[in-house]
């Protein structure tokens, strides 16, 4: 049940910040070999005062924290990592040295549900 909070100075529109959200979810599924039924995302605008990465470039800039299960792969973690700097640079225009994803694992049952608590991730469910 990973969490998934994109803050950022881009200022999207509300169909912008829909199609971000589902494309978060879209990339994650495929990339963590998961359903997309338990992703939660969220997108939060800020001024450009309220931000920074000391690598940017001129232009927005946009910082993914997400919170997963234990046990994926470097792999994984990582292609789906540059599969959302990929994203936030063709639909927002976000330049990639602006683009930051960070990773905070916890163990399964840490991430819980209304219905359901988190299970434990393994090698074996690698495809």
């Amino acid at each position: 049940m990973p969490s998934l909070a994109l803050d950022t100075t881009y200022e999207p529109a509300a169909d912008e910040r829909r199609a971000c959200t589902e494309s978060l979810t879209e990339l994650y599924t495929e990339k963590m070999s998961t359903t997309a039924g338990h992703v939660a995302v969220v997108v939060r605008e800020h001024p450009p005062t309220a931000m920074s990465l000391g690598r940017a470039v001129d232009g927005p800039i946009a910082v993914l924290n997400a919170d997963i299960r234990r046990g994926r792969s470097f792999e994984r973690r990582r292609a789906f990592a540059l599969a959302v700097v990929d994203w936030l640079e063709a639909a927002w225009g976000v330049p990639r040295p602006n683009a930051k994803v960070v990773f905070t694992e916890h163990e399964g049952h840490d991430l819980m549900g209304a219905d359901r608590v988190g299970g434990e991730w393994s090698p074996e469910e690698e495809q």
